[in-house]
């Protein structure tokens, strides 16, 4: 019915933020030590629950969404993303190639999404008109409080997201990456740098696989270069002290991967480590799994 008549009801449009602050953070002095969830009425997460659910159905079918975008999906999990980066990793072993992988971060994704460029991603997905109509009318003319333990703040105008803790979210935000991948895929792919992208929600994986570390970072560079000005134009940004390169390496002997120098871009220099927590699992270099074993 709302998708019908292009409206939202005001009643919903009125939510609650609660900053809660991120656990193991040395400092909370900075605004990213905290995570704002917003509170939504029961009876509208439902309604939205439904709309999520015919949303996906829709848009995949018509393989709109990017097959390297494995989170925000139904039916597709952490594990999904960790089982294809070990798929890759050892079909490199069979060609006796290194996978050298580089993780990045996009800060704030969800207060950051911009609703006008959303509004055209929707509208090219294939959905009817009125579906657009009533996103446009959806992410305007939203109010929230602040709350921060027992402080409660007078309601604010936010027209600049999309609520964290929305059934809606996790398909918006697919749909929303999905032209940046089939862009910076096409790019890299011109520019005949060979590396694959993995994303879950808003952490993503650049993938390489090479006998030369240095070739591998060379191209981890450059692709790294290319994908923050795209996500730039796209209003987002990475957060680039979460940037973490791991090398995966069979040799017995002693392994001490190169550094990757990304401070003219604006990350620090990188030093690959000997265990990597990705998605809630530990990696080694030899992907035996003993150190998330034992975790």
């Amino acid at each position: 019915m709302y998708i019908n008549l292009g409206h939202w009801p005001n009643y919903f449009k009125y939510l609650t933020t609660v900053i809660i602050p991120k656990p193991n953070k040395m400092s909370y002095n900075q605004p990213k030590s905290f995570c704002p969830i917003v509170l939504f009425n029961t009876l509208e997460k439902l309604i939205e629950k439904v709309i999520a659910e015919r949303i996906q159905f829709m848009v995949t079918s018509n393989n709109f969404i990017h097959l390297s975008q494995l989170g925000g999906l139904k039916f597709k999990s952490t594990t999904d993303a960790s089982v294809a980066l070990t798929h890759i990793v050892w079909s490199g072993w069979v060609k006796g190639k290194m996978t050298s992988t580089l993780v990045f971060d996009i800060s704030q994704f969800f207060p950051s999404l911009n609703h006008r460029l959303l509004t055209l991603i929707l509208e090219k997905v294939g959905l009817e008109s009125k579906v657009s109509s009533f996103f446009a009318n959806y992410l305007v003319k939203r109010n929230t409080s602040y709350v921060w333990n027992d402080l409660s703040s007078p309601n604010f105008e936010v027209n600049v997201r999309v609520g964290q803790g929305s059934a809606l979210s996790p398909i918006l935000l697919a749909l929303y990456l999905s032209p940046f991948l089939h862009i910076l895929e096409k790019c890299l792919k011109n520019l005949k740098i060979p590396i694959s992208i993995l994303l879950f929600v808003d952490d993503g994986l650049i993938i390489v696989q090479n006998k030369s570390l240095d070739i591998s970072n060379a191209h981890l560079f450059y692709s790294y270069n290319i994908l923050s000005k795209l996500l730039d134009s796209f209003g987002l940004i990475i957060e680039h002290v979460k940037t973490e390169i791991f090398h995966f390496n069979r040799s017995h002997g002693v392994f001490n991967p190169p550094f990757l120098d990304l401070s003219p871009i604006g990350s620090p220099m990188l030093l690959p480590k000997d265990t990597w927590k990705y998605l809630d699992f530990i990696f080694n270099r030899k992907l035996t799994f003993h150190q998330h074993i034992d975790h």
